[in-house]
């Protein structure tokens, strides 16, 4: 499999404070990898970087072989929680938005997937439920036709019953060479879509562990892994 995201040498500060400290990291085409630590550890803050959102000043991050802003914003979708629209936004004046500005953006698929999630485009933002919006920010996000997805708590305050769909969602329509970054604290629900993950603590990668290797040498699921962990009751390899 081809590296499709590398990150070398990533500090990143805001107001002269330390939010994430030499991250490095190297993720191959294809896979779909939970990117797990506490609240605070900086996980929202390298998903904006790697996207282009938030300013480099110290490090790289090389996206398809390409490390420009600009040439990185084409081939990643970033989940974006839709706070720029006003409560009375129409969904199909969001969509067509997305549809604007984003030309990798597939109608078709939106629709595909706005039809399974059980969208209603003529419904407003304030009227929409917590789950129903968590539906929406997954079928805008995996609708561009892009290399690398980006979801970033998708499951957040959602029932039961949405969080299966998203998950079910997400399988469907990831394909064959993309990848999928997916933080969620329902670690649980989402590992069985999981091939690696990357661990944030103390401010950096503690480590990338693929899930067949948790399994095989510690007989552990994801989320008891991660949280022994986070206790130190594993040590780092």
């Amino acid at each position: 499999m081809a590296e499709l995201l590398k990150i070398n040498n990533l500090t990143y500060k805001k107001n002269y404070k330390t939010i994430l400290d030499n991250i490095n990291l190297s993720i191959v085409s294809g896979k779909i990898i939970g990117l797990l630590g506490e609240n605070g550890a900086g996980k929202t803050t390298l998903m904006r970087l790697i996207a282009g959102v938030n300013s480099i000043k110290e490090g790289v991050i090389t996206v398809d072989g390409k490390t420009k802003k600009a040439d990185i914003k084409k081939n990643v979708s970033l989940s974006d929680e839709l706070g720029g629209f006003g409560r009375n936004t129409k969904v199909n004046e969001i969509v067509n938005f997305y549809q604007n500005v984003y030309p990798d953006f597939s109608m078709e698929k939106y629709q595909k997937i706005a039809q399974y999630l059980e969208l209603d485009e003529s419904k407003r933002l304030s009227s929409l439920s917590t789950g129903t919006l968590g539906k929406l920010v997954i079928a805008l996000a995996l609708a561009r036709d892009t290399k690398l997805y980006l979801l970033d708590e998708p499951m957040s305050g959602i029932d039961s019953m949405s969080r299966k769909k998203i998950i079910s969602s997400i399988i469907r329509w990831k394909s064959d060479d993309s990848t999928i970054i997916i933080s969620d604290h329902y670690v649980t629900e989402i590992a069985s879509l999981l091939d690696d993950i990357v661990i944030i603590k103390d401010k950096t990668v503690y480590e990338m562990r693929s899930v067949e290797s948790i399994q095989e040498k510690y007989h552990l699921g994801v989320e008891e892994y991660y949280e022994k962990v986070y206790e130190g009751g594993l040590p780092n390899e």
